[in-house]
């Protein structure tokens, strides 16, 4: 029996017991070893046994930690089920939300609140098993920043939610250059320096490893449990596919183009003074060589609509660029991340 799901026959009695909490989990500005960070959106079911099994996991580490539940607007009664269970252990903690956010804001407001040096964001359905954190806790300890989980057994349907992982998986290694089997899996751990300065819209939490590992972090992927979900319904369609690659374009755009935008618009803008050159000459040659006017193609249309949208584009650049600028000295950042200073003092 998997510890998920022992803990769901003894959930009421392990969460109800007044538990013994350190000087550590009742300080919020004291910085703790781990902060475990599950979203929740209706799993008013499960929120008793994902705690019942969590807590004597992260006990068993010797570490401080504390569990931060996300309710995600849920309309179920879960944000009332997670509250009573806050009562019975001040290390379990809550953020309502007031209305549905989403995963991604659900996981960045957790990580705004997180204590913890270490932090490992879960899926709140028990799908994820507790039972592994301790191994990507020590397998962190070996000296990477991201320890990302790998449902290599994943227990979910194979056409709806198997194959089209699959094949984003495969996209996002390709594109990103950073071969992970299994973007999808929420159960990772993150070093918390790694998330600074890190902020997350849409889809984006999937792609921290992407992040971390171009600002040169170590990452490494291991296997992990994945449990068939016990209750409720998924929360995700096909439709997520679409939103995942139109997320993994923004990544793109922002790790690698975000601090100098002129060579995107100027590639584009590049490609249409091209496609309007080519117009123009071949309109020249079938007007003096085949004796076809100008005005029975369409090709002088052409060469005005793309000389007009490269040199639009070039301008869009030009706005972007002074745009950037006024980003980064506007809020004192710089587009360069410094990992460490020898004999150089903090300014």
């Amino acid at each position: 029996m998997t510890s998920v799901q022992a803990a769901s026959s003894t959930a009421h009695t392990e969460t109800s017991q007044p538990a013994l909490v350190s000087n550590e989990s009742q300080t919020a500005h004291v910085r703790l070893d781990v902060s475990v960070i599950a979203p929740l959106y209706n799993e008013v079911e499960s929120i008793g046994p994902l705690i019942a099994a969590l807590l004597p996991v992260m006990k068993s580490t010797g570490k401080s930690f504390e569990i931060i539940l996300v309710n995600d607007g849920s309309s179920d009664g879960t944000g009332e089920a997670a509250a009573e269970l806050c009562k019975s252990d001040s290390r379990v903690k809550l953020i309502n939300l007031r209305k549905n956010a989403g995963q991604t804001a659900a996981l960045m407001a957790g990580f705004d609140h997180a204590s913890g040096s270490v932090i490992v964001p879960m899926d709140g359905d028990l799908q994820n098993d507790p039972i592994d954190i301790p191994r990507l806790l020590a397998k962190l300890e070996e000296g990477y920043d991201v320890v990302s989980g790998w449902r290599k057994d994943r227990a979910d349907k194979l056409i709806v939610r198997k194959l089209p992982s699959w094949a984003a998986n495969r996209i996002i290694s390709w594109v990103s250059g950073v071969p992970l089997h299994d973007y999808g899996c929420t159960l990772k751990a993150y070093r918390r320096d790694v998330l600074s300065g890190v902020r997350l819209y849409g889809e984006l939490h999937r792609f921290i490893p992407i992040f971390a590992s171009w600002q040169g972090g170590q990452i490494t992927e291991m296997e992990v449990t994945h449990h068939a979900r016990q209750f409720g319904n998924s929360k995700y369609g096909l439709n997520r596919i679409f939103k995942v690659v139109l997320d993994l374009m923004l990544v793109r755009f922002l790790t690698k183009y975000q601090s100098k935008p002129i060579y995107v618009f100027g590639y584009v803008g590049a490609i249409f003074f091209v496609i309007a050159l080519l117009a123009a000459i071949y309109a020249i040659w079938l007007k003096y060589v085949d004796g076809i006017s100008f005005i029975q193609t369409p090709l002088p249309l052409l060469f005005a609509m793309g000389f007009m949208m490269g040199f639009i584009c070039i301008l869009l650049g030009l706005i972007s660029e002074l745009l950037v600028r006024t980003y980064f000295e506007s809020q004192s950042r710089t587009h360069y991340i410094v990992g460490s200073r020898i004999n150089i003092a903090d300014k």
